[in-house]
C-alpha cells in the first residue's frame, strides 16, 4: 500500500532515518493529551483508527480505555515496528494516509494528530478518513495554526519536519479544507503541551522564564492565537 517514486520515499526516509532514529521507552499519554482525549470519548466497544499513528501513544490510551479495536497507519517502517511492539492485537500498516487499506465505514473514531501539515496531498487523506468512518463517527485533527502569535511575531519558525515537508495554514484556511472534504467542524481545543517541564526547560536556560511565560499564556490565548489547534469533526449532513 506505500506509494514510491512522488515524493514520499524522501519523506519516508526522513522519518525513518532522523525522526524515529530514537525511539524511547514512554509508553504514556502525556497529560494534555489525556485531557483532549476525554473530550470525544468514551471509547468502550469503538474501533478507534489513527492517521499517521507514529509508535501509538494514543493507541495505547484508546485501547486501554475499552476500545474494541485500534488501527493505525504511518509512513514509517520503523514506528509501525515500535506499535507492533506495543500492541500486537492491533492492526497496523506502513503506507500513506492518502490511500488507507481498510474498509469503508470500518472506524467509529478516526484521529490525526499534528500529521496532516505534513502530507502530499490533504484533500485526498481526508477523503480517505471520511470514507473508512463509519456513519454517525467523529474525526479528530489536529494542526498548527498560521496564526500562531509567536509565528506572527517572528519568534517560531517551524517544526523539524519543515525539513521535508510542512504546510502551516491559518484556521480558517484549514476548515474549508475540511468542508470541502465534506466534515463539519463541532469543536475546537487548545493544545497544551507546552504546559510541561520537558518544554519549558528545552534549550538554553537563560530562555527558560521566556519559555514559561510563553505555556502560561498559551493557556489563557484565544484560540486563534494558539500554536496547534485540536478539531472534532463530523461528516456535514449536506
Amino acid at each position: 500500500m506505500t506509494r514510491s517514486n512522488d515524493g514520499f520515499d524522501e519523506i519516508r526516509d526522513f522519518y525513518d532515518r532522523k525522526y524515529y532514529a530514537v525511539i524511547g521507552n514512554d509508553t504514556r499519554l502525556p497529560w494534555h493529551c489525556r485531557s483532549v482525549a476525554r473530550r470525544f470519548g468514551p471509547f468502550e466497544g469503538r474501533a478507534v483508527l489513527d492517521v499517521a499513528c507514529g509508535t501509538g501513544e494514543w493507541l495505547s490510551y484508546f485501547r486501554e480505555h475499552g476500545a474494541r479495536a485500534v488501527a493505525g497507519i504511518d509512513l514509517s517502517e520503523r514506528a509501525i515496528d515500535a506499535c507492533r511492539r506495543r500492541l500486537p492485537e492491533g492492526e497496523f500498516h506502513c503506507g500513506t494516509a492518502e490511500t488507507l487499506p481498510f474498509a469503508t465505514a470500518a472506524f467509529d473514531i478516526v484521529t490525526c494528530m499534528g500529521s496532516l501539515e505534513h502530507f502530499l496531498d490533504k484533500p485526498a487523506a481526508l477523503l480517505e478518513m471520511r470514507r473508512v468512518l463509519k456513519p454517525g463517527g467523529l474525526i479528530v485533527l489536529l494542526v498548527p495554526n498560521a496564526g500562531f502569535l509567536t509565528r506572527r511575531l517572528g519568534l517560531y519558525g517551524g517544526t523539524q519536519q519543515k525539513a521535508v515537508k510542512e504546510d502551516v495554514l491559518s484556521l480558517d484556511q484549514w476548515q474549508q479544507l475540511f468542508a470541502a472534504a465534506g466534515l463539519r467542524v463541532e469543536a475546537r481545543w487548545r493544545d497544551l503541551h507546552p504546559l510541561s517541564r520537558s518544554w519549558i526547560i528545552r534549550g538554553s536556560p537563560l530562555a527558560w522564564p521566556v519559555r514559561m511565560l510563553q505555556a502560561l499564556a498559551l493557556a489563557v490565548w484565544p484560540v486563534r492565537w494558539q500554536y496547534q489547534v485540536y478539531h472534532r469533526c463530523s461528516v456535514s449532513r449536506s
